[in-house]
């Protein structure tokens, strides 16, 4: 008797979910207007609580066969659902990442460069940009917050002795018109871009346009390491536009991609769940030591907070942004040395 209600109870479990999935699918990708959507939602609710409650009565085979199969259509539209290359981009994702590799000469189409003023004025500049990765020196990873500590956008931003920067950023690529949505990224609302770009816009539209809270770490990588994350990204971007794919917010963000990146540079790094709660990157890469020795987690934190600095830049015209924002910041060759751990 026991064993029998266990059953029907583990079956009810699935059907409820499945069925709680299948209406969030139909709302995000069904064709239509949303009464259509909220329609289709309300009818495949009511089908999973009719199976739920024949499955009750005693009829658990007619109920889990007719379930199964109405699921297994519904999947088989859900994979017609493709990524595509050819919608109306916005504009600060309109373009993609191209490179042409000789020897130890990078160089790179559509590096952004935009002047924000506001989220909805600004300047566009996409610009073809060479780097030497006989000059890369450093790797710093920074950390965007705006919506309390456990969520955060992760941007990689990779440093050379001439005193360029270049950031690469794994973003929505979001129609025109289009916001991030959390829910959203897990039923296919968005493509993925690897953004590369300048500093000045790519940080600076999060710390003095947005009001995010903007940290930044030095990573701890040999320089030939360094250089393999490097050609990773760019293998990344090579990859999006051969065939585009779905951003998803649990398996496929801008930290997991990273974390990915990153393992093929570095077998044997742990999963840990402080890549799905992307805010608490830092604290990972600290307990595996991939952070500027000598200094405490919240030493690393207090010093690597850029949002401040990067404010300040807008009142001093000709600053070097990307020189400012790292005033202080632990790991930096021209440093006094590594402090006590607090």
């Amino acid at each position: 008797m026991f064993l029998r209600f266990l059953g029907r109870f583990a079956a009810s479990l699935v059907v409820l979910l499945s069925a709680m999935w299948a209406c969030m699918a139909l709302w995000y990708q069904l064709p239509g207007p949303s009464f259509v959507k909220i329609g289709a939602g309300v009818l495949w609710a009511g089908f999973g609580l009719a199976a739920i409650a024949l499955l009750w009565r005693g009829k658990a085979a007619r109920a889990l066969l007719s379930y199964v199969v109405g699921f297994a259509l519904l999947m088989g539209w859900w994979s017609t659902i493709l990524p595509s290359q050819n919608r109306v981009w916005a504009d600060d994702v309109s373009r993609q990442l191209h490179t042409h590799v000789d020897g130890s000469i990078v160089t790179m189409d559509n590096v952004r460069n935009f002047e924000w003023r506001s989220d909805t004025d600004y300047t566009q500049r996409w610009e073809t940009r060479s780097y030497d990765l006989d000059r890369l020196r450093s790797v710093d990873v920074a950390l965007s917050y705006w919506n309390g500590p456990a969520i955060a956008h992760t941007l990689v931003s990779f440093g050379f002795d001439d005193g360029q920067f270049v950031t690469f950023s794994i973003e929505i690529r979001k129609e025109r018109g289009e916001s991030f949505s959390s829910v959203g990224g897990f039923f296919k609302q968005f493509e993925t871009s690897l953004i590369a770009a300048d500093e000045h816009d790519i940080m600076r539209v999060r710390t003095n346009v947005r009001g995010e809270d903007v940290y930044m770490y030095r990573v701890r990588l040999p320089q030939q390491e360094m250089r393999s994350l490097f050609m990773a990204y760019l293998g990344e971007g090579a990859a999006l536009v051969r065939a585009p794919s779905y951003y998803n917010t649990l398996t496929a963000n801008c930290t997991t991609i990273v974390y990915a990146l990153a393992k093929r540079i570095v077998p044997g790094l742990p999963m840990d769940w402080r890549l799905l709660a992307s805010g608490y990157l830092p604290d990972y890469l600290y307990d595996v030591g991939g952070l500027t020795p000598g200094y405490s987690m919240e030493a690393l934190r207090t010093a690597g907070r850029i949002t401040d600095r990067a404010i300040a830049t807008d009142k001093a015209p000709g600053a070097n942004f990307s020189q400012a924002i790292r005033q202080g910041l632990p790991g930096l060759e021209d440093s006094k040395g590594p402090k006590a751990k607090q």
